[in-house]
């Protein structure tokens, strides 16, 4: 699998990256079996990046990642997770709902602090059973998570101190990279005018469908070298199911607009004889600022559907017709 360098940094990932929010019981609970399945199939088709955080299943899916990666040679594969949040042991009955089934037993506390950060990352390495993280993610700073008021609080302690300790990690090489994990575009802008950061894991906003990172953001990830990690390919799943009824956008129902822009871009692909699905997975490859497709699934079956459809490869003209109907342009 072809392998794309992050950052400026001497770390390369592959092209295609497994995330592990699925794997943690988001939406619906998984047997470690199955999770531990859907690991082995992306390490079998070649993907050696994979990619986790303490809030998928309050660590379930860190110490899934970390129990089938012990098995692998460790120069062999990249390690992303982030930080952000502190997990704290609760009783059951006061197991917070944030989309997760049968999470650990832990609520989850904002902290961008330094010490927030380390406490993450030590956390982290428990879990995990490792005893080196590649990349390390602020996890869903900015107004979209948080609202404005809230968020300017935790800028404040990412920017006065936060930042401090993802430094001092990188300098004493307990971590290769670091950037940021999250939804929208204007705090990556906010960001990278106050530090130089290696990447961004975008989820969402760099698609075939939602271009919302094409005029500001990936000008400025192209002139600092700083690179993304593209999840979100599918905006939610409308770009794979299509304008079905019932298709979800950005984490809700699509809207009439969203459903018929997805059903134009169904009608291309058609006249052009490929696959919606499959254009959406490839689209941000084309870009050179992109580093990998973040892609992520309980299933096995899933999976192996998902990473056919990167073969054969779309030429780049290939996605023009697209363009036109495309929102945040």
């Amino acid at each position: 699998m072809d392998r794309r360098r992050i950052g400026r940094t001497a770390l390369e990932v592959t092209a295609i990256s497994l995330g592990g929010a699925a794997l943690g019981g988001l939406y619906r609970a998984v047997e470690r079996e199955a999770a531990m399945a859907v690991m082995e199939t992306g390490w079998d088709a070649g993907i050696r990046y994979f990619d986790t955080a303490p809030f998928y299943g309050f660590g379930l899916s860190e110490r899934r990642m970390g129990d089938f990666l012990r098995s692998q040679r460790r120069a062999d594969y990249v390690l992303s997770t982030k930080v952000g949040r502190i997990l704290s042991a609760v009783p059951e009955d006061q197991i917070p709902d944030h989309g997760y089934v049968d999470p650990l037993p832990f609520r989850v506390d904002y902290d961008y602090s330094y010490d927030g950060i380390m406490r993450s990352f030590e956390f982290s390495l428990a879990r995990l059973g490792l005893n080196r993280i590649d990349i390390l993610y602020v996890h869903d700073i900015g107004a979209y998570t948080h609202g404005d008021e809230v968020n300017a609080g935790h800028m404040k302690d990412l920017l006065g101190s936060g930042l401090r300790a993802l430094e001092e990690l990188k300098r004493s090489g307990a971590i290769s990279a670091y950037g940021l994990g999250v939804n929208e575009v204007p705090v990556c802008l906010d960001v990278m005018r106050e530090a130089e950061i290696d990447c961004i894991l975008l989820a969402g906003r760099y698609t075939l469908l939602d271009r919302a990172a094409e005029r500001d953001l990936l000008p400025l990830c192209r002139q600092t070298g700083t690179t993304l990690v593209v999840g979100g390919v599918f905006n939610s799943g409308i770009l794979a199911t299509g304008a079905v009824p019932g298709a979800n956008f950005d984490y809700g129902p699509a809207s009439p607009d969203i459903l018929d822009r997805v059903a134009r871009m169904g009608e291309i692909a058609a006249e052009a004889k490929i696959d919606l699905a499959a254009a959406a997975l490839q689209f941000p490859l084309h870009e050179p600022a992109v580093s990998t497709v973040l892609i992520g699934t309980a299933k096995r079956s899933s999976l192996e559907r998902n990473l056919a459809l990167f073969e054969p490869r779309l030429p780049a003209d290939a996605f023009a017709a697209f363009d036109s109907v495309a929102i945040n342009r």
